[in-house]
């Protein structure tokens, strides 16, 4: 059946199918500008611009010796001094990090030891691929790479792991191949996640901050050697990159003034020469205006990504929150109305979407495919007393989002227990449309577990959404390395294969736990699990450990730290291992949690306690791969499962995640120093984390993907929606705090959620979820026929959005086996 045939569409499938059948989009006439800007661009494979990592290279070979901090800084004004600049038709914000259309930069710090094979493998990958002119790639294998050999993070941290460490996190010498067993995320990013405090820059500008610099440089104590060689680096690093970003600011309205010489519609050159003004101000004073405060916000942001590759691309925080005071200060005064400043906001939205953040190495881009982005912008929530935050712009961006044709930026929206109803129906509209957006995250559960790990309500209470599902705050979070993703269903196959995997042959991995044939009761298999899950978790710690130490001498971050008051207050770089006052939560991934809790529980009922099979045959028939033996798969299918509240299978997910939460709380701060806390989000990684797991038993196939985060199996949640929750509700161990993200995913037909009727239903879904206290719930909406339909004709349903895990992309951007992974998501029909 073809998605024509659906009697019920989301919104998004009927704009989709007037497109196919010729007719204008209801909206263009209304977002006239951002229509004609994204037709340019829309569809067209990223390119890669070289400059960043040009000019990054030649400062960086000009100030070896110098403290890494400073010369951080030396290599973004030469940047700011030389990287090209760009003046678009039809934009109004100013500031780009590289060529127009669809681009992504290089960041050869992280790359440089594998980046001359990268560049020449980008076109023709896979997953996420990218175009380089010959020219720019000969100047990076030339110019760029070679200086990186033998100085890149990751090279270190290869050599720095011990074997037993290495040969769980690595499949090659040079750890260039992942495991996918206890994979190391550092090496992918100079930071993870992360949300700037762009208020601060909106009230102060960058000039303040330099004269804050100047002062505390001019109290340094000249006979203290702490101050000279520590304090004194970092406070001239701050005071230069400050001079950079409102340099570069100033070549922009430079540019802009000299565009604005050679154009003849008087709109637009009045349009260029406001634009040449507000980036004269911004960032360097204060924003006066709506307008200006936009930009100021945008020049931050897309310098910050100038400065270093971020996790997930740069967050925008709270958006809603502190654009408002300046929307309204306009609105009040006649100098805007709605209209114009979602014109202004979805100029910001366009210049995201020509941003590509690339991941180079082959197992970030797994990790990450559709051309992943998180650049989160958060709405509604609480404010720092405990009031209700929603306003007129929140509506607006939630507005936006509904009309917007993009997949961009990526929206969540924060949920307490007293949101108002006309913020829980937009917001539940918003979802509706189909596109997967927003993410909701929940006040009830992240305050109290951040003031229960040292943040004082306040800061909980203001904080913002960044990344996937994470959550930052701004001037209190001070941790930035990756943590590790952990593939426990590989930790039940070691169990039935001795410690090995069917993948790797006969090489020991994991623990020697004995042939499961012999285990008479199930305590014995539990333990066996509990042997090879504890050595996943020490071998997670041993790596995390090595990185602390090591990070802190391959990055550093002076625009970051510039705007971080616990970095200004002790004169630190942000990514030094430990900076007084501040909060570190780090963690680390639980991948597989519904495939690994359904598996147990297949074994416990019907191996040992029904002893309805033998592990014998249970064991041949996962050899197998289940050929020839469809009545074992059909019999260890109907095992209770997770996603079903289900006492049975809950309890067995609570007893595992309770041994990584305990594991957290005895060594997190004992070992590391920092809340290194179980979590469950894994991106689009549990694709490939499932392609080295043979067949499970819980009837999953080999190499079939694993259950993504507290998301229950393929197919295996046929209780509906709401005892997902519940069972996600089941298996946390409320009364603990080593804890942290749970993503979950629900798919919703449109018909489920039909007309005002649906709306409701979905409000008291949210109302449900928040009751739980549960960290974060995603949505898609849309007929499985429209999935289908797109995967035999792409080109067609090339606009298509789906949400994939934090984020959302066009559907035929992903691998078949993501696509496949979504179409076997369970389709709730009823809610």
């Amino acid at each position: 059946m073809s998605v024509t045939t659906c009697d019920c569409r989301s919104p998004q499938e009927q704009r989709l199918q007037d497109k196919i059948a010729g007719k204008e989009d209801k909206f263009r006439k209304t977002h006239a500008r951002v229509f004609k800007m994204l037709e340019r661009f829309d569809g067209q494979k990223p390119r890669i611009d070289i400059e960043r990592a040009l000019y990054f290279t030649q400062s960086m070979q000009e100030t070896e010796g110098q403290p890494l901090v400073l010369r951080w800084a030396k290599a973004l004004m030469h940047i700011a001094k030389n990287i090209s600049i760009y003046v678009q038709d039809d934009q109004l914000l100013l500031g780009r990090a590289g060529c127009d259309g669809r681009y992504g930069i290089l960041y050869p710090e992280l790359d440089g030891d594998f980046l001359d094979i990268a560049v020449r493998d980008l076109p023709t990958r896979a997953t996420s691929p990218a175009t380089i002119t010959p020219e720019d790639a000969k100047r990076v294998i030339e110019e760029v790479a070679p200086y990186w050999k033998g100085k890149t993070y990751h090279e270190a941290l290869n050599a720095a792991l011990p074997p037993d460490v290495h040969k769980l996190t690595y499949d090659d010498p040079k750890g260039l191949i992942s495991r996918f067993i206890v994979n190391e995320t550092s090496s992918f990013r100079s930071s993870i996640q992360w949300v700037h405090d762009y208020g601060k820059i909106l009230k102060r500008g960058f000039n303040g901050i330099k004269k804050e610099a100047e002062e505390k440089l001019a109290a340094l104590d000249p006979m203290s050697c702490k101050d000279q060689c520590e304090k004194r680096p970092f406070l001239e690093a701050v005071t230069i990159v400050c001079d950079a970003i409102v340099l570069w600011a100033k070549r922009h309205a430079e540019k802009a003034r000299e565009v604005a010489a050679n154009e003849q519609d008087p709109v637009r050159k009045a349009e260029l020469l406001r634009m040449a003004e507000n980036a004269e101000h911004v960032p360097g004073e204060p924003a006066r205006d709506f307008w200006e405060a936009c930009q100021s916000q945008w020049f931050t942001q897309m310098f910050s990504r100038l400065e270093q590759k971020t996790g997930t691309t740069i967050s925008n925080g709270r958006m809603d929150q502190y654009f408002y005071p300046y929307y309204q200060k306009d609105k009040a005064e006649g100098k805007i109305n709605d209209a114009k400043a979602m014109e202004l906001l979805e100029c910001m939205w366009v210049g995201m979407a020509e941003f590509i953040d690339m991941y180079i190495s082959p197992t970030g881009g797994a990790f990450n495919e559709g051309y992943a982005h998180w650049e989160a912008v958060t709405v509604g929530g609480q404010t720092p007393d405990g009031r209700d935050a929603s306003n007129e712009l929140t509506y607006l961006i939630l507005k936006s989002k509904r009309e917007f044709p993009l997949h961009y930026p990526d929206l969540a929206a924060r949920i307490h227990s007293r949101c108002p109803e006309r913020y829980l129906w937009d917001v539940a509209e918003t979802i509706k449309y189909g596109s997967g957006f927003p993410k909701l995250i929940n006040d009830e559960e992240v305050v109290p577990l951040y003031v229960s790990k040292g943040a004082t309500f306040e800061e909980a209470l203001d904080y913002a959404v960044s990344g996937c599902t994470e959550a930052r705050m701004p001037n209190r979070d001070t941790y930035t390395s990756g943590g590790a993703y952990i593939n426990f269903a590989a930790a039940v196959e070691m169990v039935l294969r001795n410690g090995r995997m069917k993948k790797y042959g006969d090489q020991v991995l994991g623990v020697e736990t004995g042939d499961p044939r012999n285990f008479k009761t199930w305590d014995e298999f539990w333990n066996a699990y509990k042997a090879q899950h504890m050595l996943f978790l020490k071998t997670a710690f041993y790596q995390q450990y090595v990185i602390n130490k090591l990070r802190a001498t391959h990055f550093a971050q002076p625009m970051g730290s510039a705007m971080h008051d616990l970095c200004m207050k002790h004169c630190i770089d942000l990514h030094q291992e430990h900076i007084p006052e501040g909060i570190n939560f780090g963690y680390f991934e639980y991948m597989g949690l519904g495939t690994v809790v359904d598996s147990l529980s297949a074994v416990k009922k019907f191996v040992f306690e029904e002893k309805k099979i033998t592990m014998d045959k249970l064991i041949e028939a996962i050899d197998a791969n289940f050929v020839g033996y469809d009545d074992v798969k059909a019999l260890l299918k109907s095992a209770p499962c997770y996603g079903n509240n289900d006492p049975y299978a809950d309890a067995i997910g609570r007893e595992i995640d309770k041994l990584s939460v305990e594991y957290g709380g005895k060594y997190s701060m004992k070992d590391l120093g920092i809340h290194n806390d179980v979590r469950y989000v894994p991106f689009t990684s549990h694709v490939p984390f499932g392609k080295v797991v043979s067949a499970t038993p819980n009837g999953r196939t080999d190499g079939f993907p694993l259950s993504d985060g507290s998301s229950a199996s393929h197919g295996a949640d046929v209780n509906g929606p709401t005892a997902v929750l519940l069972s996600n509700y089941n298996t946390k161990n409320m009364g603990m705090r080593d804890r942290a993200a749970r993503m979950l995913n629900i798919k919703f037909t449109p018909k489920c959620v039909e007309g005002d009727e649906g709306t409701e239903k979905l409000v008291s879904f949210i109302r449900t979820f928040c009751d739980l206290k549960l960290w974060h719930v995603q949505f898609n909406v849309l007929n499985k026929e429209t999935l289908l339909a797109a995967q035999k004709d792409p080109q067609k349903y090339r606009s298509l959005i789906v949400r994939i895990a934090g984020y959302s992309a066009y559907f035929v951007d992903l691998s078949p086996d993501l696509q496949n992974d979504l179409i076997a998501r369970t389709e709730h029909q009823d809610l």
